[in-house]
């Protein structure tokens, strides 16, 4: 079967290129032609992750050097929270994905080899390869643009009729604090620490709030912030700046410290904080993604408490419940979405996001 595809397609069409640290352009570049097996959308929209910022920055002190990590290679198009409308597909892209023309439809953020032993052994989201959307020149292009692929291998998923549209770019990080959570086995007597009330963060709270442990707590430094926490599901929040958490927790658990801790702040200060926090024999999940590294006296992790310390990276096989509980209203994300910018004004949006204290998410809208 031929190509599939929408009248009137064009052959240009405006995107953000990444093409060196603070060198993000508005620029117009060629749309994407689809091969066997790829799938073409017309983004709807996509949101700015924390990931997007650091890279916009080049590579952390924890990478080491100048420049991006050697998994970004420029130039190439940043973006990879997304949702977007199927114009057209390659030769058996159909078939493969259930997809037709005019489906609303999203990608898992990673597009796995297919060939490496993780991928074999069912574990794509370790895959070695390790391409994710807005990385990758030429292989994994993003969804800061009009128009984006989905290339050979990548994991598609329909968006059911109904859905709601203005949340759709908030399944990846949904997808992402679903993963995390479960890694955290929580139970129903556990008292639960998230720290970090951003988006994903707050997804997590909710999620977490879905297991109904005996406490949950949020941890930030932003009231704003907090106070959604409190609406969206916390029984306690707690501020650090303002009080002494550590001593709170203790204080609401007979001095033995939560149970479970989730650290999604992305503060090297959180890990220390999560360390004397967690009582002994209690699970720790660290989600964040790190721009500076973090010193630990390790012997609390061993000697001392016997911690079993997780780590929670991407959504593997998160994404069909994440678009469940958006849909279902199990997960409220209207006011996570904060705000929406034309792609042209990519700067501004990303200067809002990065300053974060009015903003949770911030969406591109082509």
């Amino acid at each position: 079967m031929a190509v599939e595809k929408v009248a009137n397609l064009p052959k240009k069409m405006k995107a953000v290129v990444n093409h060196a640290p603070g060198d993000f352009r508005f620029e117009e570049v060629d749309v994407p032609e689809v091969g066997p097996y790829e799938v073409l959308i017309r983004v709807g929209g996509c949101g700015i992750c924390a990931g997007d910022l650091k890279t916009f920055h080049g590579a952390p002190r924890i990478w080491g050097g100048e420049g991006h990590p050697s998994y970004v290679k420029t130039p190439v198009i940043p973006g990879h929270e997304f949702y977007g409308q199927v114009v057209a597909l390659g030769e058996g892209a159909g078939e493969k994905y259930g997809f037709s023309l005019g489906d609303w439809v999203v990608s898992e953020q990673i597009i796995p080899c297919g060939k490496c032993r993780f991928c074999l052994e069912g574990d794509y989201w370790m895959c070695e390869r390790h391409y994710i959307y807005g990385f990758k020149k030429g292989e994994a292009e993003g969804a800061f643009a009009e128009y984006m692929k989905f290339p050979v291998n990548s994991v598609n998923h329909k968006l059911p009729e109904g859905f709601p549209l203005r949340v759709a770019p908030y399944v990846e990080p949904l997808g992402c604090a679903i993963h995390a959570v479960s890694r955290a086995d929580i139970d129903f007597a556990d008292v639960v620490v998230i720290a970090g009330m951003g988006a994903i963060g707050l997804g997590m709270l909710q999620v977490a709030r879905l297991k109904n442990p005996r406490l949950l707590i949020a941890v930030d430094v932003i009231e704003k912030r907090l106070n959604l926490a409190k609406k969206l599901g916390a029984d306690v929040v707690l501020n650090p700046k303002t009080m002494d958490a550590i001593a709170e927790v203790k204080r609401l658990t007979d001095g033995y410290g939560c149970d479970v801790y989730i650290h999604a702040s992305g503060h090297p200060q959180g890990v220390i904080q999560g360390l004397q926090m967690i009582r002994r024999l209690g699970r720790y999940v660290e989600f964040s993604v790190f721009n500076q590294p973090t010193s630990v006296d390790w012997s609390i992790i061993g000697d001392v408490k016997e911690l079993d310390v997780r780590g929670a990276h991407l959504s593997p096989w998160t994404y069909p419940e994440a678009i469940r509980f958006l849909q279902s209203g199990l997960v409220k994300a209207d006011e996570l979405i904060t705000h929406e910018f034309p792609l042209e004004e990519f700067k501004k949006a990303m200067e809002v996001a990065e300053k974060g204290d009015e903003s949770i998410r911030v969406v591109l809208k082509p």
